[in-house]
């Protein structure tokens, strides 16, 4: 039991660590945020307390150094500097050290010389600030533990209101900007039209509103209303025991308001018609203070409810092993129900047919829930990477500037867990080689803080992250020299532009001319498309000379299941991812023992793999062959099967360690007759296209007809 809770400690400790990060962040462009400071402040306050209760009295000791400089900031006693940032963002990459290492007991000399140099700054910068700021300051610090409340405001101007200038409606409009309103007016009191003065005011209210302001506050809206208008104030705060309870009652209500006794009430629960209407017919309340009492109840009902609500809702953590297995399991009941369905068709059995479309439908909408719960925020990586641009602009000597888009765009956790090395390198690629010197940059007419947007979108299936910087670009003639000169090309060598970017992902490339520790040695973007390409994506790069580069990754939204398209050759069944396809045509075969050839579609000439010559299966050809056309990574493809089957959607099963090496193959999944079907790379395929001298293309044959894909 023991162990179970370290481990829960390390794993908030290590968010709450993440989280600081963030808020220092923040902080640093906000230093005047007392919001931020607070939470700096708990946060550290929360990692002291827990870190001690669990024995990691190290820990413990250092945070409460660092809590107590932040309590000085919190009480105006110290500023928020860039140094003080820099300073805690360390402190935070100790305790970070400290709890992987699971010290206990021992402060590192790192750890002590940091508690020095935060002494040194709190002796060098202390200072109280000006009273009028910390006034605000307390001020805010009151108004943020307000607890929400409802209050009961009865409004009952003057009937000569109008002639002092005075526009009761506008009041009302101030009251709903305070809160969430409900306004009931009164009208017994206004005379028949003959007698109706114009300029003379026989309105009332009761007001119902939901809010966080003080009565202080409430009481100012009425600040300049004349000495003859009268407004009463009754509050009923939303505490645990109203929120549980069930709605007012409409006769505690009227008794609350004086409007009637609790004797009446009691009669008039007595006969078979409602409570309102009694009163009315007996006169003892108006049909105002009815309607009144019942807007009030819906209110408060409305209240009760929200509340209830927002107390039901929780997140809870589950173990990541745990919910692959879930996944697995969801995998098994969509193969289990897929066999269900033949044999229902196979035995033409309604009773079995009707109980196998009910299965699918709920399987369908577990499997659904599932992926969505594997599902998180890019913004949980985009977060990390502005401490990376912070500290990589502070060792150049740079200012710049990450901007971050579209953070709450969801991926599957697993491609997430992918992206971070990739985005790392293109981030750094972008402040290293992209952003010029702040002179520079003025000589060129830009703004001397340089800028680096991280952007994430939905595109149908997959998602778009795109690494952009307003930097220098690329130079087409200085990679295609360094390309020369590691003899990556020849000088004969005739390459388009798209063809001289791609050779920055290539092993050992590197503009830079001496190497630093933030790069030089040519490692690092040949990574980042390897990664890209296992994650089954592609990078696009988009650059000006003189303005900056767009590096454009699109990636699948998940690895675990995907749409495509089933195939067959003999007796082997293939998928086809359905986002790479394109269409399906028919293929006349005029040519045999080839892997490869290229056909002509529509006056383009597409080259095709022959699967059946290329996974080697020995068997008849069928007279009528059929060709899917792909989409690879910047063109088209083909490739010859027996016999498209249709749309499947399919589970990805990973291959065992023996196949791993398999070309041209990505997973496989679980047909429902049991068989297995494997998954096509096009990405790989695309690739033999192109590199193997012994895969070329060879004479075309015209496409007979279109298939209907």
């Amino acid at each position: 039991m023991t162990d179970k809770m370290t481990e829960i400690f390390l794993d908030e400790a290590n968010d709450l660590l993440d989280k600081l990060e963030d808020l220092l962040l923040e902080l640093e462009n906000n230093p005047s945020d007392a919001d931020t400071i607070s939470a700096v402040f708990r946060s550290m306050h929360t990692i002291k307390g827990s870190s001690g209760m669990f024995g990691f009295d190290a820990i413990s000791h250092f945070t409460h150094e660092i809590e107590t400089v932040f309590d000085d900031v919190r009480n105006q006693k110290l500023r928020v500097t860039s140094k003080l940032i820099t300073l805690t963002l360390k402190a935070r990459d100790q305790i970070r050290q400290m709890l992987d290492n699971e010290n206990k007991t021992e402060l590192s000399s790192d750890a002590e010389e940091l508690i020095n140099s935060f002494k040194k700054l709190v002796s060098s910068d202390s200072g109280a600030a000006a009273p009028e700021e910390k006034e605000k300051e307390e001020t805010v610090e009151e108004n943020k533990d307000l607890v929400e409340a409802i209050w009961r405001i009865r409004f009952e101007p003057s009937p000569d209101i109008f002639k002092n200038g005075t526009r009761p409606l506008g009041l009302l409009e101030e009251l709903r900007s305070l809160g969430t309103c409900s306004i009931t007016p009164f009208f017994s009191k206004i005379p028949p039209l003959n007698k109706m003065d114009p300029h003379t005011c026989y309105l009332s209210w009761q007001i119902i509103i939901t809010t966080k302001a003080t009565i202080d506050e409430l009481k100012d809206v009425f600040i300049f209303i004349d000495s003859d208008s009268k407004v009463d104030y009754n509050c009923i705060s939303l505490t645990d025991e109203l929120i549980e309870n069930n709605p007012k009652k409409l006769g505690e209500i009227l008794v609350e308001k004086n409007e009637t006794t609790e004797e009446a009430i009691a009669a008039a629960l007595g006969t078979q018609k409602t409570i309102g209407q009694v009163l009315t017919d007996a006169k003892v309340i108006s049909k105002e203070a009815l309607e009144a009492a019942l807007s009030e109840q819906e209110h408060v009902k409305v209240q009760q409810e929200k509340k209830q609500q927002e107390n039901v809702t929780q997140t809870i953590k589950v173990n990541s092993e745990k919910l692959d297995k879930l996944i697995d399991l969801v995998g098994e009941l969509v193969t289990f129900n897929a066999r269900l369905g033949q044999l229902s068709q196979f035995i033409q059995n309604n009773v079995l047919s009707t109980l196998g479309e009910q299965g699918e439908r709920l399987i369908i909408e577990l499997r659904d829930t599932a992926m969505d719960m594997r599902m998180l925020p890019i913004g949980t990586i985009f977060s990390r990477f502005r401490r990376l641009v912070r500290d990589l602009s502070g060792n150049l000597n740079k200012d710049i500037e990450l901007v971050t888009e579209g953070a709450e765009t969801e991926l599957d956790k697993t491609v997430i867990e992918k992206l971070n090395d990739p985005l790392v390198h293109l981030i750094r690629n972008s402040v290293d080689h992209g952003i010029e010197m702040p002179d520079e940059r003025k000589k060129r007419g830009k703004n001397p803080v340089g800028k680096v947007l991280l952007k994430a979108q939905h595109a149908g299936a997959f998602v778009l992250i795109t690494i952009e910087d307003d930097g220098a670009g690329l130079n087409k003639r200085v990679i295609k020299q360094k390309a020369i000169e590691k003899r990556l090309i020849a000088p004969e060598d005739e390459l388009t532009d798209a063809e001289i970017y791609d050779l920055i992902f290539m092993p050992g490339f590197s503009t830079a001319s001496q190497v630093t520790s933030v790069s030089g040695r040519g490692v690092g973007m040949d990574v980042v498309k390897k990664d890209i390409m296992a994650l089954g994506g592609t990078v696009t790069t988009v650059t000006e000379e003189g303005k900056g580069t767009k590096f454009i990754l699109k990636l699948p939204l998940t690895l675990a299941i995907i749409e495509g398209i089933l195939v067959q050759i003999a007796d082997s069944y293939f998928i086809i991812p359905l986002a790479n396809v394109v269409e399906c045509l028919g293929f006349e075969r005029k040519i045999f023992g080839k892997i490869s050839g290229s056909i002509n579609i529509r006056n383009e000439v597409v080259p095709y793999i022959d699967l059946r010559n290329f996974f080697e299966i020995d068997t008849e050809i069928p007279a009528n062959e059929q060709v899917v056309i792909v989409n690879d990574q910047d063109s088209r493809i083909g490739l010859v099967v027996d016999k498209v089957i249709g749309n499947y959607q399919t589970v990805i099963k990973p291959l065992g360690k023996l196949y791993k090496n398999v070309t041209g193959i990505s997973g496989a999944t679980i047909l429902g007759d049991g068989s297995v079907a494997l998954i096509i790379d096009v990405f790989k395929l695309s690739d033999v296209l192109r590199e193997s001298d012994n895969i070329l293309p060879v004479p075309h044959y015209d496409v007979p007809h279109a298939d209907a894909g």
